[in-house]
């Protein structure tokens, strides 16, 4: 597939054209932007992950490219080359996915590794997006923040995965289909313990709505109102103090010389054994020295 790409190498750069990743609304029309219509009159091809779906907004903003091209996880394989094959002999390419980010839980990515391979420009065109909208308005912190996409759908690949976040002190982001959700948050409950979480979902429609508080909470309005669409799912990170205390609490009911004694029996030298007791206890090492002359 890679040398099919390069041997059209020798078309010279300026000949090219380019590949752009346009965001699409997430519900609401009114959030397509000027540079995202305008990007998609000025593209020969749009490639779309259904494009049914993407006939209705183009038909809506007057939108008539020259090819519609098909392009999903079924048949990227042989899709990808020959949109590539495209660029390279000068046509523009928008690739749009069926709501917000194109490259973001969807084959976009591998056609944007083919496009950098053939050294085509990659130019992102940005607008709405499910996972960010749901973490700015839930209010848990977003100075660090993973973007996970949809979980594993076996209990034992869901645990692994939750487990790798479970010291992580930065929020984390899933999409969950409506059938899944009240399993996903059921494991995660027993691998992280009582999170705060918050549930989004319509974002930007008319019924979007939100669902904040514990995951027992949670858990306890989705038996009350059936899971109905798409779920952003927002979950708290580890607290940093709460994970301090926790780090602590193993030596707290040691005395000075067994605290020591804990870190030589794992192999350090005395001195250094006495420098680890005085950092985990947050005094001098001369306090410690001292102490156990």
């Amino acid at each position: 597939m890679k040398a099919a790409v390069q041997k059209s190498f020798s078309t010279s750069e300026e000949e090219r054209g380019k590949l752009y990743l346009v965001a699409t609304p997430i519900g609401n029309l009114d959030d397509m932007t000027f540079r995202a219509i305008n990007t998609l009159k000025s593209c020969s091809i749009i490639a779309a992950e259904d494009t049914r779906q993407t006939r209705k907004l183009l038909t809506h903003f007057e939108i008539t490219p020259d090819m519609l091209f098909s392009y999903h996880e079924h048949n990227k394989a042989a899709s990808g080359p020959e949109l590539i094959r495209y660029i390279i002999e000068g046509k523009n390419l928008a690739l749009v996915s069926d709501a917000g980010l194109p490259a973001i839980s969807d084959p976009g990515s591998d056609l944007v590794k083919l496009a950098l391979e053939a050294e085509i420009s990659v130019i992102p065109i940005p607008g709405a997006n499910a996972a960010l909208s749901a973490l700015i308005a839930s209010g848990l912190d977003t100075e660090r923040f993973t973007f996970a996409g949809f979980p594993p759908r076996e209990k034992k690949d869901l645990e692994k995965l939750l487990l790798s976040f479970q010291v992580s002190h930065g929020t984390i982001i899933f999409y969950e289909s409506p059938h899944r959700i009240v399993k996903t948050l059921m494991v995660l409950k027993e691998t992280l313990g009582s999170r705060k979480v918050v549930l989004a979902r319509e974002l930007t429609k008319l019924h979007e709505e939100w669902v904040r508080g514990t995951v027992e909470q949670c858990l306890a309005k989705l038996e009350e109102n059936a899971p109905i669409g798409e779920y952003c799912l927002v979950v708290e990170g580890k607290d940093e103090e709460e994970e301090e205390q926790e780090r602590q609490a193993w030596w707290q009911s040691l005395s000075l010389e067994s605290h020591v004694a804990h870190y030589e029996a794992e192999g350090l030298t005395r001195k250094d054994a006495m420098k680890r007791t005085a950092t985990d206890r947050s005094i001098s090492k001369r306090d410690v020295y001292n102490a156990l002359l």
